[in-house]
């Protein structure tokens, strides 16, 4: 079968994009990958969504256009991190077996995450082929914000990331704070960086679903009809800061509250690989502050039960130390659901203050507990914030991302164009 022409490669090395968010190295940039997939494929070009096979290499079709292959690099099994650029040459050579292939021959090569881009730049440009970058989290970002007693990111990864943004014939940046932090500390070519942010999908995530999902909700964590939920949504990571979510929920006390019901604290995600300890340390803490009836950890939610999750909500807590944007303080929003959020990094741009939610500018949970405690008494202001939250998220759809990135494919050479 002769190739049409239309067929973008997009590569996820570390993580399957079939991977549900939430769970171990899966997050924002696996919703992202999949939802941006999908619209493309609808658009007319084919996108392959290239892995590495933790088993057996398999190929599997996930939609209309979309296809998920999964090819052999390294050791057999789930690798951490820091042994995977061990297996970015052999991942790199199964790329080019397929680049090389006259049934598919892709139009441009776009590599999410640093180790995606390592192993798949020398095809690239041995190919002859566009390379577009997104780095999803930078290592200099991360740094710059990382929790105390987090291990920083090493020289390896921030000189690969400063090669990548310089190679690259375009690198795409989640946000304000993103494109700024590559252009000024990554070194990146100013006019080679496109500012995409993510979408949000406007019929999953939506206020209505509190009509049926809340319900189900209350009743799966046995809680009343007036328990005010509190959400934290995420990897489990010490960059996350779920800890300050907790302890948000221990300053909340029948004086700050007032007349409303004591809130419960949900926690949704499973620990990123390597940071087991931390998990556990938050178990830890939830007992030693007495709060073992009033937070739930879930687990990693598909999309639906976390848009019911989200809906049910009377406020989305998103205490990161840092966020390249914050995906989920879109989702809250589209849900209907206000945030409250710290003042840092992409969340800058993912949150509209005094529309979608509020931004706090210090780590005390004193100042966090105010803060949701103020929105809890306060109905009408959170009634109007759902109002406008709503509104602020349906300016971000994955089919505006997709048609900027369709455009951007198009401006290095790409053929995905009718």
């Amino acid at each position: 079968m002769e190739n049409s022409g239309k067929r973008v490669a997009m590569v996820s090395m570390h993580t399957s994009p079939s991977a549900p968010a939430g769970s171990r190295d899966a997050g924002g940039m696996n919703v992202f990958i999949r939802s941006v997939a999908t619209e493309l494929a609808g658009r007319g070009v084919q996108v392959d969504l290239l892995t590495r096979a933790e088993g057996e290499p398999a190929v599997t079709e996930l939609s209309a256009g979309v296809t998920l292959r999964e090819l052999r690099a390294g050791p057999a099994g789930m690798l951490p991190k820091n042994q995977l650029i061990d297996a970015t040459d052999e991942f790199g050579e199964a790329v080019a077996d397929l680049a090389s292939r006259r049934d598919l021959g892709y139009s441009a090569i776009h590599a999410h995450y640093w180790l995606s881009g390592i192993a798949t730049l020398p095809v690239a440009l041995a190919c002859g082929i566009p390379f577009v970058q997104s780095f999803h989290t930078l290592a200099v970002m991360k740094n710059a914000s990382r929790a105390a007693g987090q291990q920083p990111e090493d020289e390896l990864r921030q000189k690969s990331e400063m090669f990548l943004a310089g190679q690259a014939s375009a690198v795409i940046a989640a946000s304000a704070a993103e494109a700024t932090a590559l252009v000024d500390e990554v070194r990146a070519p100013a006019s080679r960086v496109w500012v995409i942010p993510p979408g949000v999908d406007i019929d999953t995530f939506t206020p209505e679903r509190a009509v049926a999902g809340e319900s189900a909700v209350r009743a799966l964590l046995g809680l009343g009809a007036n328990q005010p939920i509190l959400v934290v949504a995420g990897r489990i990571q010490p960059l996350k800061a779920q800890d300050l979510a907790i302890r948000t929920l221990a300053s909340q006390t029948a004086s700050t509250t007032s007349a409303i019901e004591m809130p419960v604290l949900v926690i949704a995600g499973e620990a990123t690989p390597g940071d087991d300890d931390y998990l556990f340390s938050l178990h830890a803490l939830v007992a030693q502050l007495g709060l073992g009836s009033r937070v739930f950890f879930v687990g990693a939610l598909d999309r639906g039960p976390l848009a019911d999750l989200l809906a049910a909500a009377a406020i989305v807590l998103l205490p990161s130390h840092s966020e390249t944007f914050g995906l989920v303080a879109i989702e809250a929003a589209a849900s209907g659901t206000p945030v409250i959020g710290f003042r840092t990094s992409g969340l800058l741009d993912a949150v509209a203050e005094g529309r979608s939610g509020v931004l706090v500018d210090s780590r005390d949970p004193e100042v966090w507990g105010a803060a949701v405690a103020a929105l809890l008494r306060d109905t009408d202001a959170r009634s109007s914030l759902a109002r406008l939250a709503r509104h602020h998220a349906e300016g971000y759809t994955w089919r505006a991302t997709a048609a900027t990135l369709l455009s951007l494919y198009a401006s290095v050479g790409a053929d995905v164009r009718d």
